[in-house]
């Protein structure tokens, strides 16, 4: 019997009743590792779940002993949404944890000059989103248009595509992609 140590570390830090963010904080890691994590998209070494269990803290031993029942979650606070984004662009993931999840809904911020980067994305699936706030320019396989408030977007995203705030306040959207792409 194989045990899935992502889920039962998220079980432990919301029965501690930690954000993510802050068991980061007190394990001395970034809140993206514990996210990788609890996502399962990365196994860590034995000394890297030490160090996390003592933000807790707790010894290993307890932590891999623990009956823990499968719990469904529903509903995700804000400040338990993940931040999944790089650089200075926020990326709040909903549902991170839902098993065999098959989108991905997040909650983007780009702030001022924020970019997606010089080279475009490709990735599996489509993705279609709405801009809540602010202006973002978006540019899908070579077509490039600036979006504001209230405007949408969808598209395939195996077409090469690019984000970019150019505006002078933060770009606030809400997406989707299928299948997820984080």
């Amino acid at each position: 019997m194989s045990i899935d140590v992502g889920a039962r570390l998220k079980e432990v830090r919301l029965k501690n009743k930690l954000s993510q963010r802050e068991l980061a904080k007190r394990a001395g890691v970034t809140n993206s590792t514990i996210s990788l994590i609890e996502q399962n998209r990365v196994s860590p070494s034995v000394s890297s779940l030490k160090k996390v269990l003592d933000g807790l803290p707790m010894q290993m031993q307890e932590f891999f002993a623990m009956d823990l029942p499968e719990k469904k979650q529903f509903f995700y606070p804000a400040d338990e949404l993940s931040d999944l984004g790089h650089g200075n662009i926020q990326v709040w993931l909903v549902g991170q944890g839902y098993p065999q999840r098959s989108l991905s809904l997040v909650h983007e911020i780009y702030p001022p000059g924020a970019d997606t980067g010089s080279d475009m994305i490709t990735h599996e699936g489509q993705e279609g989103g709405f801009v809540i706030k602010g202006q973002m320019e978006l540019t899908v396989d070579g077509e490039t248009r600036l979006l504001t408030q209230g405007d949408g977007y969808y598209f395939d995203s195996s077409l090469p595509h690019r984000f970019r705030n150019n505006g002078d306040t933060d770009c606030e959207i809400v997406s989707a992609n299928n299948p997820p792409s984080i």
